[in-house]
């Protein structure tokens, strides 16, 4: 069986055929002129060029293509024939969804060709606001517009992925206030090292309980969740929402082994509250708006601060500059304001590394003074 293989050609004058293919333009040109001589010079090319394509074309096809006859002009043979009327036909029929590819392809690569426009890689636990970012910062074309290419993992591989050189920002949240021996703590301080890394200010948001309509089991807490043996969900390890989780239960001293489902975990906030609006689980721990959106109840348990990471080298770089410039817009503000469950935090503000993650503590060298030399 014989497979059909999409190619596309970046040039600054492509022409204006919507798919271009060399065997049926060699086809029709010596079906036209009736001589390999003919075809290439009406194509612009060589004979020796063209009698070798349409050689490789017959053996990697298994069939004639040209006929040739002893005093007779070169002929497409019933093979030959039947490639030209299908590519024909598929062209026709396909015309519409072809222009349609053609322009998203164009449009796509515009981005690259405007110097107004910036590509910036995300890794980053999975955030509503992030989502609402990316369609209003692509909308933003007067002022060249701030492409944003998000990956959604949990907050520890973004980080990873940001000291790898796989990103230019990473999105991780903790608590307001971590403590030092936190799980928290032990979890990013090997990952952000000062005078490496730079910390962009983003949203605060409310992490919580996300039940069912009702709160049919009266759960206002994880102790609660324990007591209730209610069906939970969990978020995977490496989740910036499993290491809060866990600093937690801590806090509230209960076990993991005594929250039923403590095992079972979903990829994201949506795919937890989709559980709950199924009835696949009673709770699970998640974003306010992922609750709102799906007709759920929600008790919050706790404010986190959403950060963006950088390193210290990407700062001041066009696109970084554009997405600090773009965060501290009325605009953008007021629309994050409407999510539930969040308010603009430091939004675009470079902050202070010991105040966002305060484990990391500086403390100014005194300068000692040198002894006065006697005259």
């Amino acid at each position: 069986m014989h497979r059909v293989q999409l190619h596309y050609t970046l040039s600054r004058d492509a022409g204006n055929a919507l798919i271009r293919n060399p065997l049926p333009e060699l086809l029709q040109a010596v079906a036209e002129q009736g001589s390999i001589s003919g075809a290439a010079r009406a194509l612009d090319l060589s004979y020796r060029h063209v009698w070798g394509a349409l050689k490789r074309w017959e053996e990697q096809l298994g069939g004639e293509l040209i006929i040739w006859g002893k005093g007779q002009s070169a002929q497409l043979s019933e093979f030959g024939t039947k490639l030209l009327w299908a590519e024909r036909q598929a062209q026709a029929r396909l015309a519409p969804q072809i222009a349609a590819l053609h322009a998203d392809l164009e449009r796509a690569f515009a981005v690259a060709f405007d110097p107004n426009a910036h590509v910036l890689t995300l890794y980053a636990s999975h955030d509503d606001a992030l989502v609402a970012l990316r369609t209003h910062a692509a909308a933003q074309a007067d002022a060249g517009a701030l492409h944003l290419d998000i990956r959604f993992t949990g907050s520890v591989d973004a980080i990873r992925a940001l000291n790898e050189g796989r990103c230019t920002l990473a999105g991780f949240h903790t608590v307001e206030h971590p403590a030092a021996d936190s799980l928290t703590a032990r979890t990013y301080k090997p990952l952000l090292q000062p005078g490496l890394h730079k910390i962009i200010g983003f949203a605060q948001r409310t992490q919580g309980l996300i039940v069912a309509p009702g709160n049919p089991l009266g759960l206002s807490s994880l102790a609660d969740v324990a007591r209730t043996s209610a069906r939970f969900l969990n978020r995977p390890l490496g989740t910036g929402t499993r290491v809060l989780l866990d600093d937690l239960l801590a806090q509230a001293g209960v076990e993991a082994q005594a929250i039923r489902g403590y095992a079972l975990n979903e990829p994201s906030h949506t795919a937890i509250a989709q559980a709950v609006a199924a009835g696949a689980a009673d709770v699970g721990m998640g974003i306010e708006v992922a609750a709102r959106a799906r007709g759920l109840d929600f008790v919050p348990l706790v404010h986190e601060r959403y950060h963006l990471a950088c390193l210290k080298a990407s700062l001041d770089q066009p696109a970084t500059l554009a997405l600090r410039n773009l965060l501290q817009t009325p605009e953008w503000l007021a629309q994050m304001a409407t999510l539930p469950g969040y308010s603009p935090w430091q939004c675009g503000e470079v902050q202070a590394m010991n105040t966002v993650l305060p484990w990391w503590q500086f403390t100014r060298k005194k300068r000692t003074s040198e002894p006065r030399k006697k005259p």
